[in-house]
């Protein structure tokens, strides 16, 4: 399988502007900026895409081993936060909220470590990984 996205920019790197748009249409010319990545501006930038991709990713791995373990996902909320210092990404941490039923905190985080290095998004980023995660309920 393959997926792909297209990025189209104009102009200088603080003056100019592109967007992007990705096979699914999810993402149709979505416009990113030098002031959406590096200031406050409209539009997204390649880090908060990547927080996208790491928290979706993690969330459906970690939702595998929880029934893999024959407990049934009530809900999972993962919010990623990529840490971007001087060019380069040098962190990314999930914060992760779940209920599951008749599953116990030791067995949770367990699992969470095991998603945390084994998500398709974990492998490929080369950073530094951390999690936090609590079990409602």
């Amino acid at each position: 399988m393959k997926r792909n996205a297209t990025a189209i920019w104009n102009g200088s790197l603080k003056e100019g502007a592109g967007n992007l748009s990705t096979q699914s249409t999810v993402l149709q010319q979505t416009p990113y900026s030098f002031k959406s990545r590096f200031e406050t501006g409209v539009g997204t930038n390649p880090e908060e895409l990547i927080a996208a991709a790491h928290a979706g990713c993690f969330t459906m791995q970690l939702t595998a081993y929880i029934v893999e373990a024959g407990h049934e996902v009530e809900s999972i909320e993962t919010k990623c936060d990529i840490d971007f210092q001087e060019g380069s990404v040098v962190g990314s941490h999930l914060s992760v909220h779940a209920k599951i039923k008749a599953m116990d905190s030791a067995g949770f985080q367990e699992l969470v470590t095991k998603a945390e290095k084994n998500c398709p998004i974990s492998k490929l980023l080369a950073t530094k990984i951390t999690s936090a995660a609590t079990l409602v309920g």
